[in-house]
């Protein structure tokens, strides 16, 4: 199988720069037979960063990819709450520069007026959009007494965006974290995907994904260096589907999501 990581950090990660960063990342990928991989934000991340912060970010990521093309790819890591800043990094580091997708996190709800503009222009460049999304209950200390943060995005925030761009690629990120309602959520949308990396490998996520949704969109991730490369891969190597459809999973519906913006830059796959 070719296997292509959607998702993957410089964060938590061994190495002193972000080129020892990504070449970890490499040499463990390399163990688990994996061809390429996404890498997604800098060293160092802010849940609400200011325009030097994630151009700072995304100057670590064109770093850490340069000379290392036939293996890694860069998304560009945006804050819709500065949005002529946001496009303009977007058209730095997509439209003028290597990268193949777009990053959202939890600065802006997806479906807030300040993030339609971005989703547009993403569109128009044929990069993909990877949303972060999470339905949370708990309590955990780094969430003020449970629930989502501020400007974390939902499952059905997502959708509602969808409705207004069924042009732009976009990919549901860690499957909504609560997964059962998350890939409900978004069931009804064709064009967008699961992406199934960053949770803890639980039996049934894959199956119900493909169920509900179709292998044809659901993305496997590892969300590396916060999680493990094999501890992801074997929600997918060990879900009850066929060969095949691992396959799409894998890296065959990633493949099709870039290959666009990859005809697009004369990059061959």
């Amino acid at each position: 199988m070719r296997i292509w990581d959607l998702h993957c950090h410089l964060s938590a990660v061994e190495g002193d720069t972000p080129g020892e960063r990504i070449d970890t990342l490499l040499r463990y990928a390399d163990r688990m037979g994996i061809e390429r991989i996404c890498v997604f934000m800098g060293t160092q991340w802010k849940h609400d960063p200011l325009p030097e912060d994630f151009r700072h970010q995304n100057d670590e990521v064109l770093t850490a990819i340069r000379g290392r093309e036939d293996r890694a790819f860069g998304f560009v890591y945006l804050n819709p709450k500065y949005l002529q800043e946001s496009l303009a990094e977007l058209d730095r580091c997509v439209r003028d520069g290597p990268m193949v997708g777009v990053k959202l996190w939890v600065a802006q709800r997806c479906n807030t007026p300040a993030v339609e503009a971005i989703f547009a222009r993403a569109g128009d460049l044929k990069a993909v959009v990877y949303q972060h999304t999470w339905l949370k209950i708990g309590g955990a200390p780094a969430y003020s007494g449970g629930g989502n943060l501020p400007g974390e995005s939902t499952p059905q925030e997502l959708a509602e965006v969808a409705i207004r761009h069924p042009n732009v690629r976009l990919i549901c990120g860690h499957t909504g974290g609560d997964w059962e309602p998350g890939i409900r959520a978004i069931r009804a949308c064709p064009h967008v995907s699961a992406g199934i990396g960053g949770s803890h490998p639980t039996r049934g996520i894959v199956e119900m994904a493909v169920r509900e949704l179709g292998a044809e969109r659901v993305i496997y991730g590892s969300d590396a260096g916060g999680r493990s490369y094999a501890s992801q891969l074997a929600k997918v190597i060990g879900a009850d589907i066929s060969e095949p459809e691992k396959t799409l999973i894998l890296g065959g519906n990633l493949q099709r999501l870039l290959r666009p913006i990859l005809k697009q830059k004369g990059i061959s796959l």
